[in-house]
């Protein structure tokens, strides 16, 4: 059906109609949201994709990559946290929220071409960036989750597997637009967005499964902690994100440590990071199936084992010839993400119902809270330590995690 009948139907029609319209083409649902979600977190990385061009027209230090990573986290748990705290993603209609916080995600991100300069500026429109992104990811993760009670690790195995390729994305456009003006990574990615959220809005109804919350009982929140499931997802979770931006934002960073140790080598970093980090889309998929012969916890146990052996490995690695170095972080770049739509189906299922979509958002902002001290732990570390031994200390989130999946025997 072509676009414009589609919006006739939609706005035109009296609304039982439109929903009954919308029931029926409900198979559309998935590759919407997925796609919705590919072209919104394009926002991501856009500032590292783009940081040796930032550094020699506005200013920007080259060591500045830690601090612009933590900015779009911080204004992400910001985010989260007025989004859970005003209960967004329960009161209102999601595809509405997502739609707005994508529009203004991508006017933040074009933000820094149009005002100013300098690295104040640019930390506040990446922080404004994160502000927004927040009413996405975790939006996107509800919808689904209202979507599909049954196989949800494998709906949010899309989901973030939509997530991992539009975080790599402008690495992807930075390297095929390498003769074009470094603006140009930031008008495609916000463009996406726009497109993204016009996707939602017009195409994703409130799901079946959807529950309206009845008040605002904060408490419920913190009491789903004494959940031993919901706990053991949680923390699972925060281990995991401690080593996964920190591996994303240095991918680039470990790439020119190797052309360094290694001058023959002449890696593209470009599109060596689009390759290593958008690898881990195909892993969410994949996680999300084989979740369902294996269990979802078991699958997310082994997948953060493995991502943890990398953290330990890495050092060695630097000492690889060119192609074994490269498929070892293909290989790491798929077992670091192949356990969160996991954690976030774990998270989603042990959660209150009538406040699934702040639970979500909660632990996603702990987790992102997380992220910030493992990005500025491996910024200090590459610049005052050997680049070949700084990813030893992002096994520590793995090990931490798996302890608290372990089961506990009981007296």
């Amino acid at each position: 059906m072509p676009l414009i009948d589609y919006c006739y139907f939609y706005y035109l029609l009296p609304r039982f109609t439109r929903n009954h319209f919308m029931t029926r083409t409900r198979s559309h649902i998935l590759p919407v949201i997925v796609i919705a979600q590919f072209f919104c977190t394009s926002l991501w990385f856009a500032g590292n994709a783009i940081l040796p061009d930032l550094a020699l027209h506005l200013h920007i230090p080259q060591q500045a990559l830690g601090s612009i990573t933590s900015a779009v986290q911080f204004g992400f748990i910001a985010g989260t946290l007025v989004y859970a705290g005003l209960l967004i993603a329960d009161r209102f209609r999601h595809s509405n929220v997502f739609f707005v916080s994508a529009l203004f995600a991508a006017i933040s991100n074009a933000g820094i071409v149009f005002m100013g300069t300098g690295i104040t500026h640019v930390l506040l429109m990446r922080f404004l960036t994160g502000f927004f992104l927040a009413g996405i990811y975790p939006v996107g993760m509800k919808i689904a989750a209202d979507y599909y009670e049954k196989g949800l690790g494998k709906a949010l195995g899309f989901l973030v597997g939509a997530l991992v390729i539009g975080t790599a994305f402008p690495h992807l456009i930075k390297s095929l637009t390498a003769v074009l003006p470094w603006k140009t990574v930031l008008y495609f990615t916000s463009a996406l967005s726009v497109t993204g959220g016009a996707l939602m809005l017009l195409f994703v109804p409130p799901g079946p499964y959807q529950s309206k919350i009845q008040s605002l009982k904060y408490r419920d929140v913190f009491s789903s902690f004494k959940n031993k499931a919901f706990r053991s997802a949680a923390f699972g979770y925060f281990g995991h994100m401690w080593e996964l931006y920190a591996f994303w934002a240095f991918v680039p960073v470990l790439l020119m440590a190797y052309n360094h140790f290694n001058p023959a080598a002449n890696l593209n970093i470009s599109y060596g990071s689009f390759c290593i980090i958008a690898a881990g889309g195909l892993a969410c998929v994949a996680s999300g199936y084989l979740s369902q012969k294996f269990g979802a916890k078991k699958t997310a146990f082994v997948s953060l084992l493995l991502s943890g052996c990398c953290c330990l490995f890495s050092p060695l690695a630097f000492y690889l010839p060119v192609v074994p170095f490269i498929l070892f972080l293909i290989f790491w770049g798929l077992v670091v993400i192949a356990d969160s739509p996991l954690f976030s189906s774990l998270v989603a299922q042990n959660a209150i119902a009538t406040i699934k979509g702040t639970a979500i958002t909660m632990v996603t902002c702990i987790g992102f809270s997380i992220t910030i001290a493992s990005i500025e732990l491996l910024n200090y570390l590459s610049v005052h330590f050997d680049q070949r031994y700084m990813f030893l200390f992002l096994a520590i989130g793995p090990v931490a995690g798996l302890l608290c999946m372990l089961p506990k025997n009981k007296k």
